[in-house]
């Protein structure tokens, strides 16, 4: 029956949940603020279901946690532009379809958000490698206990889970958490005066 396989399911998605170091989605958080108050560009990018996510991870960050009369993230998936990828797939091969959008768009300081399940995604590595010698700063939403991403990037934020479905649950999860306590952290700033506002957290 149905409720005997969304019991555990769910009970598997519970235990997953566990595994969350908040340290990490903390050090998240931060980078991603500090993009938001520089004007950094925040790229995302991933294959298959992880390709929804950095669009849904890129919308919540440029809406969602966008606050009315304050600068908004830059974020971009990297995952929406089908006929760039196509190009690229087709004639360098398609590990290379983020990393040359990146060669593209790239500035130190930037931030690059890899997704995947494995963490072995050869153009999701290609990426990030690319990245990190480019100056910018990278993180990787993990699953499998960590693939090679999870060695590459500079915070990795990574369960043990080999479920795909739970693990791309697990990615969605960790957008809406950042992208509403970005969104709070914003309006709460902006409704300070200066130099209240300045000595909060950055």
């Amino acid at each position: 029956m149905i409720g005997e396989f969304a019991r555990a399911y769910l009970d598997e998605l519970k235990q997953l949940y566990s595994e969350v170091s908040l340290e990490k989605l903390n050090r998240v958080a931060q980078v991603l603020m500090e993009a938001q108050q520089s004007g950094r560009k925040v790229f995302i990018f991933g294959n298959g279901g992880s390709a929804a996510t950095a669009t849904h991870m890129a919308c919540d960050l440029v809406k969602t946690a966008g606050v009315s009369g304050q600068r908004g993230l830059r974020a971009i998936s990297l995952s929406d532009n089908v006929s760039a990828m196509t190009a690229w797939a087709n004639d360098a091969g398609y590990e290379c379809v983020f990393q040359e959008q990146l060669a593209n768009l790239l500035d130190p300081g930037d931030v690059a958000i890899g997704i995947s399940a494995s963490g072995n995604s050869p153009n999701v590595l290609r990426a990030i490698e690319y990245a990190n010698q480019h100056g910018a700063t990278t993180i990787g939403f993990i699953g499998f206990g960590g693939g090679r991403l999870r060695e590459m990037v500079t915070i990795d934020v990574t369960v043990s889970s080999r479920d795909y479905g739970q693990v791309e649950d697990f990615h969605l999860t960790l957008d809406h958490i950042l992208a509403q306590y970005l969104k709070q952290h914003i309006a709460a700033k902006s409704q300070l005066p200066r130099a209240a506002a300045a000595a909060l957290p950055k």
